[in-house]
């Protein structure tokens, strides 16, 4: 940006040289009261520590689960699982369409007897999990319910998340497999069974990171999150659902970006608009079906592959912002992950990272620590005045669902992301390191390197277990899920079984795939 032009957030919001009381009074709540501004609970991080979760998982599951071991022998507090590409998308390991991605961008889980390994030795009654994983969402779910049932762990103990976030994937990340609306049934589905069998369970975590990853501004994350949550908040009360019960199980996952005020003040702004959505749209009276929580990770799309040491430091200032926005809990990407998965020793500084934010930086000591400050107040009334404008807009399409059917979402993130890319080549905004800063010789960097023979033991252990599981058990599981599909009951119950049984993940997909057909955002929009 030039000296002469007037600063601006990356969100466009001109920005003063100083601000004074007039521009914003601070919020007259204290933390853990309506509209909770500054924060779910009253005394924040004294009480409440946020939940340390390193986002891992990659080639085989007993190397993930060799990694999540590390990990919680060296002091992170919560699981956070990463699925590979086929897995997210249904499909096997064996199939064809998944030659070359088994175990690349996190574990592969085709069956029971995968979830068995990857768990194995972790006791599920104690740690809290968390799994990125959508389309196919009930069925890891239900992979994780009957592991812990064979360590004798009662669904009523299991405490996690299961991000569950269908719509983002239509918007920004492209990991669909059905269309819209049989997506949504097996949303409120899964909504339903938690209720009854896993009611400590967070059923769904509403995704703004990877619309953010997709190039949008804050504001945009923002609204999109947001307008999301208020579709899947109204398929559930059209399903019967209560908001005050199923509004307790709700979490959102944001994004931390470099902007570092922008973003404090984006978290605020965040729980604000949410406790009013749900008490004024939804008519919720339960404070904790209002009070928004969120999980954070740092941004990826930030990292750079140039000089990649100095995303130790973006790292830093984005977890900071996270933790001064109040996050429930928290991943902070490791430095080496513009050029590929994280190696052992850079997950492990990722880890301290946030070790020291909590141990010697003072986060922990009081709540919304920038609260009442004039800049940080006035920053989070203007996000959440363009937020709602834009909620208003998506409202006026008919709601997130018509608004991704017909685009709009998409091309707004589009523009967004365009602007963007084109203020950084132009060097207005300064990347360092990359437009700014150089230099002419390369870092060299240790990298993970996945094990090609895993790919081909993966597919052996997935033929194994078709070859010793009950045929005819298995194929009645199967006629079973599409009857379901095909009528209004609940359908985890018969994918649970479908999966006792030994079904693999893509056989499941493809009963309801048969059913419901899948989704081609192409012709979607023609």
């Amino acid at each position: 940006m030039a000296a002469t032009d007037e600063p601006r957030t990356e969100s466009d919001i001109p920005l003063k040289p100083v601000y004074t009381a007039e521009d914003a009074p601070a919020p007259p709540e204290a933390p853990g009261e309506f509209p909770f501004t500054r924060g779910p609970y009253r005394d924040m991080y004294r009480g409440r520590p946020w939940t340390i979760r390193q986002y891992a998982g990659f080639a085989s599951a007993e190397e993930s689960n060799e990694r999540y071991r590390y990990l919680l022998e060296h002091g992170q507090t919560g699981l956070s699982v990463a699925f590979d590409l086929p897995t997210q998308l249904g499909y096997d390991s064996d199939d064809p369409r998944a030659l070359g991605e088994v175990g690349r961008t996190g574990v592969a889980i085709d069956s029971l007897a995968d979830m068995e390994i990857l768990l194995d030795g972790i006791p599920l009654g104690e740690v809290s999990s968390s799994m990125t994983i959508n389309a196919p969402a009930s069925l890891l779910l239900l992979l994780y319910e009957l592991v812990a049932e064979k360590q004798g762990v009662p669904p009523d103990a299991l405490r996690g998340t299961v991000q569950n976030d269908i719509l983002k994937e239509y918007v920004a990340r492209g990991n669909y497999i059905f269309p819209p609306k049989p997506s949504m049934r097996l949303t409120t589905d899964l909504f339903a069974y938690c209720a009854e069998r896993i009611p400590r369970w967070n059923t769904i975590s509403i995704s703004g990171y990877h619309i953010r990853e997709a190039g949008s501004t804050a504001v945009q994350e923002l609204a999109f999150t947001l307008s999301n949550g208020i579709a899947y908040c109204r398929a559930a009360v059209d399903a019967g659902l209560s908001p005050d019960e199923f509004g307790e199980r709700l979490s959102f996952f944001f994004n931390a970006h470099n902007d570092f005020f922008q973003e404090v003040a984006k978290f605020r702004a965040a729980r604000r608009i949410w406790a009013r959505i749900m008490k004024e749209r939804f008519g919720a009276t339960n404070p904790k079906a209002m009070a928004l929580r969120f999980h954070a990770q740092t941004g990826g799309s930030t990292l750079t592959a140039q000089q990649p040491d100095n995303n130790v430091v973006r790292v830093a200032i984005q977890a900071f912002s996270a933790v001064c926005g109040g996050a429930q809990s928290l991943h902070t990407n490791a430095f080496d992950e513009a050029l590929a998965l994280p190696t052992e020793q850079s997950a492990k500084l990722a880890l301290r990272t946030q070790q020291v934010l909590a141990a010697e930086a003072g986060a922990l000591d009081t709540a919304d620590p920038l609260g009442g400050s004039y800049f940080i107040e006035a920053l989070t009334d203007e996000l959440e005045e363009r937020a709602w404008e834009l909620i208003g807009r998506v409202d006026d399409l008919g709601g997130a669902v018509d608004a991704i059917e017909r685009g709009f979402v998409q091309d707004e993130i589009e523009r967004a992301a365009f602007a963007w890319q084109r203020a950084v080549e132009s060097g207005e905004r300064v990347i360092v390191g990359v437009n700014r800063f150089q230099e002419d010789s390369e870092q060299r960097v240790e990298l993970l390197k996945i094990d090609p023979e895993g790919e081909r033991r993966q597919i052996e252990r997935t033929a194994r277990v078709r070859a010793e599981r009950n045929p005819d058990e298995a194929a009645r599981a199967l006629d079973a899920v599409r009857a379901a599909a095909r009528g209004e009951e609940n359908l985890l119950p018969f994918l649970r079984e479908g999966l006792r049984a030994y079904c693999t993940v893509g056989e499941l997909c493809e009963a309801l795939r048969q059913e419901w057909g899948m989704y081609d955002a192409v012709r979607s929009r023609l």
